[in-house]
């Protein structure tokens, strides 16, 4: 640990959050990182404190859902645009996902690409998922062996064709490596046949309301892939990380599999928390995500999981494209692209929310720093480490 007289910065706040609560407490900062978080009493005689008064200091947020779409799509959005909009919302490392731009994470080789783009053009830490698709099984140890921190996979079609969905087949030969290699398979969880029964009674309905998107993606698809999901984590003793759940019907099944000791984590995004279907007015695509924002009545019950931990984090799933393909000007939910870009936003939308029914800057914090953090196997330098120089230089 770096002394704590060899600092770069000292701010002193009255609301330092930290994994005990708010504190009145000094952060110290040394080449880039936190030293020590001390009491004001262990800082006295500390020249240059910069002291923020009441104003909240909270550890840099983790987002491990963000779609950057460099290279390829780079007009959607790149690396250094992602970043800077990270960093503007408090936001100090994503992880990327590998869909959306080409090549697919899904080789080493195209690992090595994206990593190639983003070089030089990042603003705060940048690290990625690679992907699991039909037939890219034996890609899986060289991406692991060359950093990937996990692997994603859709039960559905993605919306891009270089990230081809995968199948209970496809699965039963990737998770098993996966599971040897000790790393977390994120999954979209929907299943297409559940999707596909519907859109025959949707066809004829007005594109432009937003009750249309949300009968063309019921709340089954998600409880059947989800269903799907925790037997073959029987099956295969793989991590299974489920990403932006957005049907409360489905929390008593992962209940239960965490109950039985099922190394299963959930996440759920702003979007879902802040907004209801009951809200989103017919031809506003810019709401238009999968799954899709459901009703008020569900959006309390995705709080409810937060306040009882049984959904263990909360990332943004940012997804940017061109307004263009967003369908702006015809407000038509079936053809428009289904992603929100929240990542700046994020946190300002989740501590509103959050202040408004009771919880903590604390809690928001567990939510989008150090669960986040813990299920990319980030949480060794980032998270909840924050505190631990203070706890060894007060032999805690």
């Amino acid at each position: 640990m770096r002394p704590v007289s060899a600092h770069d910065l000292l701010i002193r706040s009255r609301h330092v959050v930290t994994p005990r609560g708010v504190e009145d407490a000094v952060v110290c900062v040394g080449e880039g990182r936190i030293s020590a978080v001390l009491l004001p009493r262990e800082a006295r005689g500390m020249t240059g404190i910069l002291d923020v008064g009441d104003s909240y200091v909270l550890p840099g947020l983790v987002d491990t859902h963000v779609h950057v779409n460099e290279p390829g799509r780079t007009e959607w959005e790149g690396f250094e645009t992602a970043t800077r909009a990270a960093a503007a919302g408090g936001v100090t490392t994503i992880v990327d996902m590998p869909l959306n731009s080409i090549p697919a994470t899904t080789t080493a080789a195209a690992l090595a690409e994206k990593r190639a783009a983003a070089a030089g053009k990042c603003a705060i830490d940048v690290f990625f998922w690679g992907g699991v698709v039909p037939g890219n099984a034996g890609e899986l140890e060289s991406l692991a062996a060359a950093g990937v921190l996990g692997f994603k996979c859709f039960l559905a079609p993605s919306g891009v064709d270089e990230f081809p969905h995968v199948g209970e087949r496809d699965l039963s030969e990737a998770m098993p490596i996966v599971a040897r290699l000790g790393l977390p398979l994120l999954v979209h969880a929907e299943l297409p046949e559940p999707i596909d029964a519907v859109l025959a009674a949707t066809a004829g309905r007005d594109p432009r309301r937003y009750a249309t998107w949300l009968a063309a993606r019921p709340a089954e698809a998600e409880l059947e892939a989800i269903r799907l999901m925790i037997r073959l984590c029987v099956e295969h003793g793989c991590r299974v990380h489920i990403v932006h759940l957005s049907t409360a019907d489905a929390l008593p099944d992962l209940r239960a599999a965490r109950r039985r000791g099922l190394p299963i984590t959930v996440e759920t995004c702003p979007h879902y928390l802040c907004f209801a279907a009951e809200e989103i007015p017919d031809g506003a695509t810019a709401f238009k995500c999968a799954p899709p924002i459901r009703e008020r009545e569900n959006r309390d019950r995705l709080w409810a999981a937060l306040a009882a931990s049984e959904i263990d984090l909360v990332a943004s799933d940012h997804s940017p494209a061109p307004p263009g393909i967003k369908c702006l000007d015809s407000g038509d939910f079936m053809k428009a692209w289904g992603g929100i870009p929240s990542l700046e936003l994020g946190l300002a939308a989740i501590w509103t929310e959050a202040s408004r029914r009771g919880f903590t800057p604390a809690d928001v914090v567990r939510w989008m720093c150090a669960g986040p953090a813990q299920m990319a196997g980030l949480d060794g330098s980032r998270g909840s480490n924050v505190w631990e120089s203070r706890q060894q230089r007060r032999g805690a």
